[in-house]
């Protein structure tokens, strides 16, 4: 069976590093940004210097933050989300790298020094200047009263946090994400298109520092010809295999 290849997989490795794209959230009801008709496409964010450009571009970004915010305000963790946090409780497993920003990993439990946010976190927004923390809610209030974007006290502009089109990944947070990359015997790639740079050089700089490089994705990518173990499964089904995998020598 193709999930008692993965476990042997997974029984084998000592130091596991998972990457996961938005085909880990999709079973949470969180839709993805490639998918035909998504309404990402509808409500596309708006790129980081045009949100830098004018009040009235900060106002829309939030306007279609929120709305599509409304459409998965009810998401929860999913068993791919649940898997690797009882992963994290096994021992083996050095990071969970995300491209995702709905903050489910974290609410599933995983531990935040195992969590690496690539792209930042979707559900609090923070001043670009002072980096003080935001709700969300306090900004939607301000928004819906004024038609207007809320901005800081000390004069910046408050912006959700995560990482826009066209704005620098935080250097801390790449620096963590290519030590998890270096530091794993097995680095599996799981619903991720990876297209989308930096994320996507993670697998094969996984596999230069000596990784066994497993894609688990139910489309094709450009690095599967590159991997050592491909499977075309739902995120949740190849997760759990690769969970049992660890449990069945777990202590």
């Amino acid at each position: 069976m193709v999930f008692d290849h993965l476990a042997e997989l997974a029984r084998s490795a000592r130091r596991i590093t998972v990457l996961t794209g938005a085909g880990v959230s999709t079973e949470s009801g969180v839709p993805d940004f490639r998918s035909p008709g998504s309404p990402w496409l509808v409500h596309k964010p708006i790129g980081y210097a045009e949100f830098l450009s004018g009040a009235e571009v900060r106002a829309e970004a939030w306007r279609r933050k929120f709305a599509m915010d409304d459409i998965y305000r009810d998401a929860r963790p999913n068993r791919a989300h649940a898997a690797l946090a009882r992963l994290d409780g096994l021992g083996r497993l050095v990071a969970v790298v995300t491209q995702n920003i709905d903050g489910l990993h974290a609410a599933a439990g995983l531990a935040p020094s195992r969590l690496v946010e690539l792209h930042g976190n979707g559900t609090y927004a923070h001043c670009l200047t002072c980096g003080q923390h935001f709700e969300l809610a306090t900004v939607r209030r301000h928004l819906e009263a004024t038609g207007c974007a809320l901005d800081c006290a000390c004069g910046g502009f408050i912006k959700s946090a995560t990482v826009a089109f066209g704005q620098t990944l935080p250097t801390a947070t790449l620096q963590r994400a290519v030590a998890a990359a270096k530091g794993c015997d097995l680095f599996v790639a799981v619903g991720s298109s990876l297209v989308v740079r930096p994320a996507a050089t993670l697998p094969q700089i996984a596999q230069a520092h000596g990784a066994v490089l497993v894609i688990l994705n139910r489309e094709a990518t450009p690095l599967d010809p590159a991997a050592d173990h491909l499977f075309r499964c739902d995120a949740g089904d190849g997760l759990l295999a690769l969970l049992d995998g660890v449990a069945a020598t777990a202590g």
